[in-house]
């Protein structure tokens, strides 16, 4: 590492840059589009697989009351549906539907032409795209180590 480079201020600078794309981002509408607590929920639930909704509001840090109720919108959407736990009958645990993972998928592909908008208006070089393209894999080593 460049003996010149502070670690802090790398943190604070590419926190405050990310923190903004990031802010841009999520405030991308798509049709039908979800509210930020029902897409976290979604999120979890299909990253996590089939889940309680008690787990599911611990897992993301809100109420079990607010959790019910975003899942309740989502699965009247036809988005989440509700099954019996296969370990425990006395259980239902909740799934993703295809409705709900194509939601997520429009979500995904609507923030990803954002940014492939931004990168081709001829505001970064070539060789910044590939700076850019390098720094990919290193933010998200960075991800999974914080």
């Amino acid at each position: 590492m460049n003996n010149d480079l502070d670690p802090d201020g790398v943190a604070s600078a590419l926190l405050a840059s990310i923190s903004v794309l990031v802010r841009q981002v999520r405030q991308v509408p798509t049709e039908g589009g979800l509210t930020m607590p029902e897409r976290t929920a979604l999120s979890h639930l299909n990253r996590s697989g089939p889940t309680t909704s008690s787990a599911l509001a611990r897992e993301v840090q809100i109420t079990a009351q607010a959790m019910g109720a975003t899942l309740s919108t989502l699965r009247a959407r036809g988005m989440v549906e509700r099954r019996p736990d296969p370990n425990d009958g006395r259980r239902v645990v909740l799934t993703v539907t295809d409705a709900g993972l194509q939601a997520l998928k429009d979500k995904r592909n609507a923030r990803t032409e954002l940014i492939a908008r931004a990168l081709t208006g001829g505001t970064f070089t070539p060789r910044e795209l590939e700076q850019l393209a390098a720094a990919a894999p290193l933010l998200e080593r960075l991800a999974q180590n914080t």
